[in-house]
């Protein structure tokens, strides 16, 4: 199975290209989405779908009893705009939201990975802004970034979240550039341009025919983070061996481990979109 990370920076165009891999048949799997709708685990052994922070759910709790009800809307619901402001203004803050809601979008994701290979997919698009960041870089092979001139990034933040230059160049700071995250890349696509020179660029790159011809199998210490809880690594266990059973080797060995010290950033671009 091949994983192949995507990412780029706010408001780099990272998801024209995500669409193109999604028009050519290739499953993708949007860290932003999981983000906002993720799984959460009951003792019953049974899932249900629910926004992380959904008013009176656990992230919910947690999010409100560390940033106070002066991010609520009258509605008692986040107000992620607002959250949004504190959080990229301030790094500490930041993190706080990132450890805070990591389990739930790590789990979510391992979940989305899981269904697409058992589905048979054997090129799955990891589509995460903050793949580096979130120490995720581990997982995939090739790494792709869309990458776009620092001036083009300003201007199209500030038009499309209507911010100012001061705000969208805090949200852009709180990212590693993307330069730094382009020296990281096997695959650099450069939108700064149109839509049309994007697909022109990503022709080009025979990234289609590329991905169709081989999948590589993931190395055996391969890693999805995972929330640690007995349940829930039981559950995951038996899902494994079944899939070992049906599908034989098809299926990467996984290794499950702890998250406590991960920094999965994308919470901070959920507050933000």
């Amino acid at each position: 199975m091949r994983i192949v990370g995507l990412t780029g920076g706010i408001a780099s165009g990272k998801s024209t290209v995500s669409d193109l891999f999604k028009s050519n048949g290739f499953p993708v799997v949007d860290a932003d989405l999981v983000a906002r709708v993720v799984r959460s685990f009951h003792s019953s052994f049974h899932f249900r779908k629910l926004d992380a922070v959904r008013k009176e759910t656990p992230g919910w709790r947690k999010v409100v009893n560390a940033f106070s009800n002066e991010i609520l809307l009258e509605s008692g619901e986040i107000n992620r705009s607002h959250l949004g402001q504190i959080v990229f203004s301030d790094p500490t803050k930041r993190q706080l939201l990132n450890r805070l809601l990591a389990p739930h979008i790590s789990s979510g994701i391992f979940w989305k990975i899981v269904k697409l290979w058992a589905k048979g997919s054997k090129v799955i698009v990891l589509d995460i802004p903050l793949l580096f960041e979130a120490k995720m870089d581990r997982w995939t092979k090739p790494i792709i970034v869309v990458w776009v001139d620092p001036e083009t990034q300003l201007q199209r933040l500030m038009s499309r979240d209507r911010i100012s230059e001061e705000e969208a160049r805090n949200r852009i700071d709180a990212q590693t550039s993307l330069d730094s995250k382009k020296t990281k890349a096997d695959i650099v696509i450069d939108n700064s341009g149109s839509t049309q020179n994007t697909r022109m660029e990503f022709q080009k790159k025979s990234l289609v025919e590329n991905f169709k011809i081989v999948a590589f199998r993931v190395p055996a210490n391969f890693a999805f983070p995972l929330e640690p809880t007995s349940h829930a690594e039981a559950y995951v266990a038996l899902l494994t061996l079944i899939a070992l059973i049906t599908r034989c080797f098809a299926m990467p060995t996984i290794l499950i481990h702890s998250t406590k010290e991960a920094n999965l950033a994308t919470s901070s671009t959920w507050v933000a979109s």
